[in-house]
């Protein structure tokens, strides 16, 4: 079960997310809930895999947005480096910013089943 101790033993600033949800422990572990149901996750992927680097650009920046919000620094920060580099791509291999994109959303998603 995802709890405010598992968000700050995995490095989100939970003080920040939770003064933006007014200290509201329930509604900020709900959002970080919907946030890692987003499908905007598939969506970059989907956008990786085909080279479809505008959409793929257009997804991370949204979820940079959401994760940023909610203080889920160490997702956050994955996803912040690879929109920059999409922001004006130059044809190189972006697979190890998506695996590291992927990767900390795992250990994330592994706090639900915790």
């Amino acid at each position: 079960m995802l709890t405010i101790e598992a968000l700050r033993g995995y490095g989100a600033n939970v003080d920040e997310g939770l003064a933006r949800c007014m200290g509201n422990e329930q509604l900020y572990l709900r959002l970080v809930n919907v946030a890692l149901n987003d499908s905007t996750f598939e969506k970059l992927n989907e956008a990786m895999d085909s080279g479809d680097l505008k959409t793929a650009f257009e997804s991370a920046h949204a979820l940079k947005g959401v994760l940023g919000n909610l203080s889920l620094t160490p997702l956050y920060d994955a996803v912040a480096e690879l929109t920059e580099d999409l922001r004006k791509p130059d044809g190189r291999d972006y697979s190890q910013q998506l695996q590291r994109v992927t990767e900390e959303k795992r250990r994330l998603d592994a706090l639900k089943d915790d």
